[in-house]
């Protein structure tokens, strides 16, 4: 035990050195794999040292740096953090630098980026989506594999190409196996979707458990409120549960709060589960089943029609109908259509959606090649998709990046649009997709079928490839392979960019230096070298040739970069934030170029001294390493986009 426990205790010692010292630490919280601390000063965290600790298994640094642990020890990690700073998880860490103001200051602007990057509510559901199931990707790959394996093994001894009394226990085994993770997604989806939304995870697991309806007798079976038809276990799908854990946080939260404290780890447990899961069961997945039951007879006329378009049609609607429970409504017709031609023509339609998919997830890797993370995410779940298991492609690569989600469902419409144009290629049973269902496809049309599937590969790609790369990832990419290049390209750019950058007044007043600022933290330097301008007007000008590469959500600082590589931030006012964008109005947008005698932003210099802030107009250089010499050239009276100071890059 005293092994284990001073093993505990040096990796969160280390891991608060690579964080940047137990000062640097705002708090420290836990989900079940990562410990998520809040720090004060990011260019102070070392993530190659983070990543080398033993027991670490990644860090990621988003709106926290997280720390990728394991479930099971990540508590336990955190636990000893918390202990060795004296404080209660989340609990704000004690610290003493002299340097607080300039690491209030960069957490302000930290926070202002990432509700820029974060501001879109899709995005945000994204996100969570994303969190819930990307701890599970390692069980969605393994399972997913044998998976594969049993179906391919099963189709060949459905077509008769293997004899079933040497293999079918095999097949059996490894559904077993398989089945442990697909047959109860639901559970783990609710566990992990409580982890993100603040909810007990135990509970988020019985909520997930609700949609499998394992009490109901089927003789007497719970009817939907909307058809009175009887209501079938997994109806309201992932979605779903996802919806009910969400509530599920809202409820139990709200009963903490009212609960008295020597009945709340009885009474709200119990009204959570109760409210919710009757919610779940006569709302959720009855609304489920009555939005299913009305496709019905969509889909059959979708069918009717035939040919490319009914094959487009539903290939690019198969998967968010997987989503959302809805796929449940094409077993009868896939039994019907069985029964009375021998074969189902639904079926090798819609696995043309997870092949929409794989050519997604080729494109994302190929585009995103630098991004190590998604792409060793794509390399794992890649063979799994070829083979019919979708999970991993959707959950884990597709649909938390949003675009390449839509771009793979139209690669899915293309493939189905192509065994829709060929016709009569059906399956004879109904089993797993991809390229798991070769053997199964009647009357050996199965060339049909791969020509289907190529087609939706190269559609998923080339849809993927020209419009579903999210720009923030590209953004990425392209500074992945501007940090990257080769040595030739290093020489020459390095050349390039020993340059002199001429900066210029950014309105018409006086320039001073920055020693005259009235906030030290412009005034020590803590930020960088550069100027300021106490204006007359308030037309405000670019302060230097380059491109827009931050305009924060307050619209009170603007980050550009030059051609040389430096980042010059323009900071309209001092304390200004607090006025919530009101004085500001900005002329241009992120990724424009701009020269001195672009104007960038109107401002209402009355409402800023109105509201008890300083005008002045901070010019500044963000990243000094890379200059060699700065010269300030001129101070007091100026007009607007006159030069006034100079800086040399290495």
């Amino acid at each position: 035990m005293a092994k284990e426990e001073l093993t505990l205790n040096q990796i969160a010692k280390e891991i608060y050195d690579g964080a940047g010292g137990m000062e640097n630490v705002q708090s420290v919280v836990h989900c079940m794999t990562r410990v998520r601390m809040s720090v004060r000063d990011d260019t102070k965290v070392d993530q190659a040292k983070l990543k080398s600790i033993p027991g670490v298994l990644g860090v990621v640094d988003d709106e926290q740096l997280q720390v990728i642990i394991g479930p099971g020890k990540v508590n336990k990690v955190a636990k000893e953090m918390v202990d060795i700073a004296g404080v209660g998880l989340g609990e704000e860490l004690p610290h003493g630098s002299g340097k607080d103001k300039v690491n209030a200051k960069a957490a302000e602007m930290k926070a202002a980026q990432k509700a820029k990057q974060k501001s879109s509510p899709f995005k945000a559901i994204l996100k969570d989506i994303s969190n819930i199931f990307v701890p599970m990707i390692p069980a969605f790959v393994g399972s997913g594999l044998i998976a594969g394996v049993a179906a391919v093994m099963a189709n060949l001894i459905t077509a008769g190409t293997i004899d079933a009394a040497t293999w079918q226990q095999f097949v059996d085994i490894l559904n077993i196996l398989k089945n442990g993770m697909f047959s109860y997604l639901v559970i783990f989806t609710g566990v992990n979707a409580a982890q993100v939304f603040g909810a007990n995870p135990t509970l988020g697991g019985v909520i997930g458990a609700v949609v499998l309806l394992t009490g109901m007798n089927p003789e007497a079976p719970i009817k939907n409120l909307f058809t009175e038809d009887a209501l079938a276990a997994g109806q309201g799908g992932i979605i779903g549960v996802i919806f009910a854990v969400w509530l599920l946080s809202i409820v139990e939260k709200k009963l903490h709060q009212i609960i008295p404290d020597a009945v709340d780890i009885i009474i709200t447990p119990m009204l959570s589960l109760l409210v919710i899961g009757l919610l779940e069961i006569f709302l959720i997945m009855p609304m489920a089943g009555f939005i299913s039951n009305g496709m019905v007879g969509g889909i059959n006329w979708v069918l009717s029609v035939g040919g490319a378009f009914s094959g487009f049609v539903l290939g690019a609607l198969f998967l968010p109908m997987v989503m959302f429970g809805l796929h449940q409504i094409l077993t009868p017709i896939h039994i019907q259509m069985i029964g009375e031609t021998g074969k189902t023509l639904l079926l090798p339609i819609l696995a043309m959606a997870g092949a929409g998919q794989v050519g997604a997830a080729f494109a994302l890797w190929i585009k995103l090649r630098k991004d190590k993370e998604l792409t060793e995410m794509i390399k794992g779940a890649l063979p799994v998709g070829i083979l019919g298991i979708g999970e991993p492609l959707i959950y884990g690569v597709t649909l938390p990046l949003g675009r390449p989600f839509i771009t793979a469902c139209v690669g899915g419409g293309i493939g189905g649009a192509v065994i829709g144009a060929i016709g009569g290629v059906g399956a004879i049973a109904i089993g797993p997709s991809g390229a798991a269902l070769i053997p199964l496809i009647a009357n050996g049309r199965w060339w049909g079928y791969v020509l289907g599937l190529l087609a939706a590969y190269i559609g998923g790609f080339i849809a993927t490839y020209f419009f579903g790369i999210p720009k923030d990832k590209l953004a990425e990419q392209e500074l992945a392979e501007i940090t990257t290049a080769d040595s030739t390209e290093t020489v020459t750019t390095s050349a390039a960019s020993h340059a002199t950058n001429i900066f210029t007044a950014v309105a018409k007043g006086s320039v001073h230096p920055l020693e005259e600022a009235a906030d030290p933290v412009f005034s020590e330097k803590m930020m960088g070298e550069g100027y300021f301008v106490e204006p007359t007007d308030g037309a405000i000008f670019a302060p230097v040739a380059g491109k827009v590469s931050t305009i924060f959500p307050t619209k009170h600082a603007i980050g550009i970069t030059t051609d040389s590589g430096l980042e010059v931030l323009l900071h309209m006012g001092i304390n200004t934030v607090e006025l919530d964008g009101k004085p500001f109005e900005v002329l241009v947008s992120e990724g424009q170029h701009v020269t001195p005698e672009a104007q960038v932003a109107n401002v209402d210099l009355a409402a800023i001294k109105e509201a008890g802030k300083d005008t002045s107009m901070m010019v500044l250089i963000t990243n000094m390493n890379d200059v060699e010499t700065q010269v300030l050239e001129k101070t007091g009276a100026v007009n607007a986009s006159e030069e006034v100071f100079k800086a040399t890059t290495k």
